[in-house]
């Protein structure tokens, strides 16, 4: 038998001889597609990215071939592990990611598989029109995914499953015969059996099959909207119209290759309201369930506080409202008009006496979306519990018949009481189907035993009450096995029948519902474990201090491969690449201290390649539902892979910078007349500079010296001393920020004061992974300011890198130093000391703000109090919440990173730039910021001490 090394370097030569697209057998790629959303861990033999349906066929019939299993798979989110394989993987989201056409009047789409459904929904809704099924990753998730698993969402209660809007499927079979299947009356069956081809011998497998189980078919499965566990066989049936296309929704891949689809659509509702009832538990919730069901809704879904708890900790600033409880359920309603839906809305309410329950209706489309956001990260949120413990999938979607939901949730908790085990339970309560994150044991010794003794139990608990395995997320490797616990023998045969009609020779995504692999091999923390340290030189407090707990946290729901919303993740927004993404790099840390795919250890090559793109925007650490903190994990390993070694020269250029700048600044001008000239792309070349960047000009005087050099006020008893930390950026380049802040602080009644002593927080060097100088750096800023930390006198920062470093990433680095929590507590943002003082008289002097949000204030800080501030300050604000500017401290600056740079920053901050009225005033608070408007723009931007300084009629301009 050949090594699989040789099998998979034959199988590359092969595809690489007869298509044209991109066949991918690298470390990288393998490790980045070793897993999907789910708890297992298959290394793929390779990974296609075919560019049409022709080379779809082809790949499959060399596949065929050289009998290499295939997997077609879409943005895998696949919680059951039916998207991870030692399979040939079809990627088509990179190219097949079409909206073919739309039919208004009839009402549907052809679409590829490769297309989000977000982008569809885009589409559709120029017509009004939408498609019904939503998973909470709608970002994300493609068309062919939601085939593939039957996938449902939270309004299933008004549009259904997938299945339910699935009109015809465009295949392809392992051999590469393509055709289109759907409804077939008995005359087209009869002609497609009569044919001497593979097709013919397709339909009369086919009809073998219903004619054989037909009343096994009519009576052995459950009766629950959300039975999604097994084949829907129950299509096949005569009264179904032999729909071959339903047939193969929620076949996970098993059966055939998705080409493209033709889906039905549904008519939008333009306006929504939200109906909230509060309940002492879910179980209460649960038991409400039933009495609710006539109403006009279009969700029924269910959170409880946990959830709340965990976004809440992420965002402190920005708390959930929510009626009294400790378990919710979201009644959403729509109509053609907002009239429409609130007397819906209505009618719901007057429900919520009756159900024992609190209220709250929202109307606000902002605020609905804010608490939509707990329920759809929940896959997310419930990944950490409130003692810090991991929760996993493995038991996440399983359905029962909604009036049953009470007592099957009642006996489920006792359940879990039973083995020792805890987790959040979210779902959607209308159609019976809850969510829940439970913390397996999976990296202990026993983790298979426990896995398998609770995984059996719950499965036999909910087929007691009438249920499906799965209601929504498919079986995948974590539930085909218990399928004999939930159907009949007679069916199961039958499954396998229906499988080999497709796929006779147990090619097309193998061991997934039929011949099913066991469910407690493959897990991925048995089977990888860690061969490297894991303790971490940074604190790393959300996991204890341990790199590979960090690596876990990764749990693959892929927000960080959305083309859209949030911040998270600017680089894989640019670059389309997997290993680019937050859930790509924390996947190649993970596969780096297995040892396995990754196997020079912290000298990798991939892993370092993947983390060079990462501009260290901390996005991820608040839009990532899990917290993958990636630019703590980029330092740390930065810090590991250059020990010894010789760094980039950006490294000891920007990343030292602030030394550089303290001993160029005597020298002003002929440092800004040098970098003015033509010896600047010189100086860019050694300094490994980007030859396309500006330097920007040293500011004469500093901040410092001006501040050293003004006339003294007059201070009285009564003024209050603040600390104001005159940041590198501020000091060396844009001093005017911080005379308009003194200008500010001292109008309010503030004793300004700076640092006796130079000061650095240290971030240059804590971002290129130099964490002893960080380390050093930062001790010696500490020094100088404990006499006011320890009398409790605030430290103000207007940098918001710099002010994020101080107070959250100084704890990682020094978390040792009781100091540092003084300087926690004690560091405050301009807009949270300012916006609580008794502003004077305000003259608004800007009618037209754009707002750039610092990526380091949007994940560390938060906007809240800035805009606020703004608001009083200013006129009409438009805040900029998608996407970094592109420079990212020195990223944009470092060579090699600019045209990455420039085309995060065309995501959304240079369109708006070019769009904006004339008399705009952009405002942005980071320096980095400034900088990249100021080289790619027109504009001149500024920061919101000038703005609120202009408004108070003190600013130095």
């Amino acid at each position: 038998m050949p090594s699989p090394a040789l099998s998979r370097a034959t199988l590359e030569e092969a595809l690489r001889a007869a298509v044209s697209c991109e066949v991918a057998g690298d470390p990288s790629t393998l490790a980045t597609h070793s897993t999907d959303a789910s708890n297992y861990r298959h290394v793929p033999l390779l990974v296609v990215r075919p560019r049409s349906a022709d080379e779809v066929a082809t790949v499959l019939r060399v596949c065929a071939e050289h009998d290499a299993p295939v997997l077609p798979r879409g943005a895998a989110t696949s919680i059951g592990g039916q998207a991870t394989n030692e399979a040939v993987i079809l990627d088509f989201t990179r190219h097949l990611n079409h909206v073919l056409e739309i039919d208004a009047e009839a009402r549907t789409a052809r679409v590829e598989p490769g297309l989000v459904l977000d982008r569809l929904r885009e589409q559709a809704a120029a017509y009004g029109l939408t498609f019904g099924p939503d998973p909470s990753t709608h970002s994300r998730c493609t068309i062919g995914g939601m085939i593939g698993n039957n996938a449902c969402g939270s309004h299933s209660v008004a549009w259904g499953k997938t299945v339910d809007n699935v009109r015809s499927l465009e295949i392809a079979l392992r051999d590469g015969t393509r055709l289109e299947v759907g409804r077939t009356s008995p005359e087209e069956l009869e002609s497609l059996c009569a044919r001497e081809d593979s097709v013919g011998q397709l339909y009369r497998s086919l009809r073998a099959v219903r004619d054989k189980y037909l009343s096994d078919i009519r009576l052995g499965f459950p009766k629950l909207p959300r039975r999604v566990s097994g084949y829907n066989l129950e299509y096949l049936l005569p009264e179904n119209g032999f729909d071959v296309a339903k047939a193969l929704v929620g076949t996970e891949g098993t059966c055939a290759t998705i080409l493209s689809a033709t889906v039905e659509l549904a008519e939008a509702p333009s306006s929504r309201a939200l109906v909230v009832l509060g309940f002492a538990s879910s179980v209460e919730a649960a038991d409400a369930v039933p009495a609710l069901l006539d109403l006009p809704v279009l969700t029924m879904e269910g959170i409880e506080t946990g959830l709340v708890q965990a976004l809440d900790a992420r965002k402190p600033g920005d708390r959930s409202e929510l009626p009294p409880g400790n378990a919710w359920l979201y009644l959403e309603t729509g109509g053609a008009s907002a009239a429409g839906a609130r007397e819906d809305a209505r009618r719901v309410a007057e429900r919520a006496s009756q159900a024992g329950a609190s209220l709250l209706v929202v109307e606000d489309p902002v605020a609905q979306r804010k608490l939509w956001r707990i329920r759809e990260e929940g896959a997310g949120l419930a990944t950490r519990l409130a003692d810090g413990s991991e929760a996993w999938s493995g038991w996440e979607d399983a359905a029962v018949p909604p009036e049953n939901l009470g007592q099957y949730l009642r006996e489920f908790e006792l359940l879990m009481e039973k083995h020792g085990r805890k987790g959040l339970v979210y779902g959607h309560f209308g159609d019976g189907c809850l969510h829940v994150r439970i913390d397996f044991p999976l990296a202990a010794p026993e983790a298979k035993q426990a896995y398998r003794a609770f995984l059996t139990d719950a499965a036999e608990l909910v087929v007691a009450h009438g249920g499906s395995l799965s209601g929504e997320h498919g079986d995948g490797q974590a539930r085909a096995e218990l399928l004999p616990l939930m159907f009949p023998p007679r069916l199961m045969a039958a499954f396998a029948e229906f499988k080999a009609a497709f796929d006779p020779g147990n090619g097309m995504n193998p061991h997934r519902v039929v011949d099913p692999a066991p469910l407690d091999a493959d897990l991925r923390t048995v089977i990888a474990p860690p061969v490297l340290p894991t303790r971490a030189r940074l604190a790393l407090h959300a996991d204890g201090g341990d790199l590979g707990a960090a690596s876990r946290r990764c749990v693959g729901v892929g927000k960080c491969v959305s083309a859209s919303g949030g911040v998270m993740c600017p680089s894989y927004r640019a670059t389309g690449e997997e290993e680019h993404s937050t859930r790509g790099r924390a996947r190649l840390l993970f596969e780096m201290l297995a040892g396995d795919v990754i196997t020079d250890g912290w000298q990798s090559a991939e892993v370092r390649d993947a983390l060079d793109l990462c501009l260290g925007c901390k996005a991820c650490k608040s839009d990532c539902p899990v917290g993958v903190d990636m630019a703590s994990y980029r330092s740390e390993f930065l810090s590991r892979h250059y020990e010894g070694r010789k760094r980039p020269m950006a490294h000891y250029t920007m990343g030292a910078l602030p030394r550089w700048l303290r001993l160029g600044a005597p020298m002003a001008k002929v440092v800004n007349a040098v970098a003015a000239s033509p010896l600047r792309r010189v100086l860019n070349r050694l300094g490994g500079i980007a030859v396309e960047r500006e330097l920007p000009a040293l500011a004469t005087p500093t901040f410092r010296n001006w501040f050293a050099r003004r006339e003294n006020p007059q201070w009285t008893e009564e003024r209050r001393p603040v600390v104001l930390w005159p940041d590198t950026f501020t000091n060396f380049f844009d001093p005017a920020v911080g005379r308009d802040a003194v200008a500010v602080l001292e109008a309010l009644g503030h004793e300004v004061h700076l640092p006796a002593r130079t000061v650095c927080c240290g971030l240059t060097w804590h971002s290129t992974g130099q964490l002893d100088t960080a380390r050093g750096v930062l001790r010696r800023s500490l020094d100088v300011l404990q006499p006011w930390l320890e009398r409790g006198v605030p430290v103000i920062g207007l940098e918001p890198s710099c002010t994020a470093m101080l107070r959250k990433d100084a704890a990682e680095l020094l978390p040792g130093d009781p100091r540092v929590e003084l300087l926690g507590k004690a560091v405050r943002t301009f807009a949270e000391h300012v916006g609580e003082a008794e502003l004077p008289a305000i003259k608004a002097v800007e009618d037209r703000v754009l707002t750039q949000v610092h990526c380091h204030q949007h994940a560390d800080l938060g906007y809240d109090a800035d805009a606020r501030l703004l608001g009083r300050v200013t006129g009409d604000v438009r805040v900029l919440r998608e996407g970094c500017c592109g420079l990212a401290g020195d990223f944009g600056f470092e060579r090699g990173h600019y045209d990455v740079s420039v085309q995060v920053a065309e995501h959304q901050l240079l369109p708006a730039l070019r769009e904006a009225a004339p008399g705009t005033v952009v405002h942005a608070d980071g320096f980095s910021c400034r900088t990249q408007i100021r080289q790619l723009s027109e504009h001149e931007p500024t920061h919101l001490a000038s703005l609120t300084a202009r408004a108070l009629g003190v600013s130095a301009e």
